[in-house]
């Protein structure tokens, strides 16, 4: 699978509505959990038929798509499943028992309950809870790739707003010219990495140079009012700030792999340190 992520622009109501699923899905998921603990020997299959019946007897539920109500459905039974496989093989301490659900921040749409636009701009969402059409911002040329391809169409909400990921089903070919060329990697703290060569990377310390700014911000959110507007700013802002930094590491790492194999012209990166 290949993701594609673009950031969505709408109004107001949109994005009201875009919370509204994200309730929803929560609600799903907590409900099948629930059915887990109070029924004996429920499966998956009984976990998908039990969203029938919430689509039936709550309306807000029957609003949202039925596949988007599989797939919470399914975040239910992967939670199970991984209670079961951590019993199994006797992992020490605790087996990750099932929890509810309380600040659900995706939803997962499948094939169905949105269109895409021919020109890739826009996409729309055409179940019942009202979401409509966005604007899609990104560089990414989703309408390239078939529609058949598009397996998962997913809404997440960040610090920095609302995102739309695509998971794009394709098969990825890459010829590689042997060159015989292999370079151990060592992992550390002072220098980013070091490689067989004698070559070192610094590390930028992204963190530590946003970590007066960050204790900044958490102090004034430590002196605000419970439940006021104040303290949901305040949170806000600290959570865009960490975003930042989540963003800087991923981007750089990203970054220097691809410069470390174009660079050695490797066929093989070896992993001989850890951070």
């Amino acid at each position: 699978m290949l993701t594609y992520e673009y950031k969505l622009q709408g109004n107001r109501a949109q994005y009201a509505a875009i919370e509204e699923a994200l309730r929803v899905t929560q609600f799903i998921r907590n409900k099948c959990l629930r059915l887990w603990m109070d029924e004996k020997r429920i499966a998956k299959n009984d976990l998908q038929a039990y969203c029938a019946v919430l689509a039936h007897d709550f309306d807000f539920a029957h609003k949202l798509n039925s596949q988007a109500r599989q797939a919470a459905a399914d975040r239910a039974w992967h939670a199970i499943t991984r209670f079961y496989e951590n019993g199994k093989s006797k992992k020490p301490g605790k087996k990750g028992y099932p929890r509810f659900q309380r600040d659900n921040r995706s939803v997962e749409y499948k094939t169905s309950g949105w269109k895409l636009e021919a020109d890739g701009n826009h996409i729309t969402f055409r179940d019942g809870c009202g979401i409509g059409r966005l604007r899609l911002i990104g560089t990414r040329a989703i309408e390239t790739f078939p529609l058949q391809q598009i397996k998962r169409v997913r809404i997440i909400k960040r610090a920095a707003g609302f995102f739309c990921q695509f998971c794009v089903q394709a098969d990825r070919v890459i010829d590689h010219e042997m060159t015989g060329a292999t370079v151990g990697i060592d992992v550390g703290l002072k220098a980013y990495y070091t490689d067989s060569h004698g070559n070192t990377v610094e590390n930028p310390r992204h963190y530590r140079k946003a970590e007066k700014r960050l204790k900044h911000l958490q102090r004034r959110l430590s002196r605000t009012k419970k439940s006021s507007q104040n303290r949901k700013k305040a949170r806000q802002r600290l959570a865009k700030a960490h975003l930042k930094v989540q963003r800087q590491r991923e981007d750089f790492a990203r970054k220097q792999a691809n410069a470390l194999v174009i660079s050695h012209d490797l066929i093989a990166v070896r992993r001989v340190g850890a951070c």
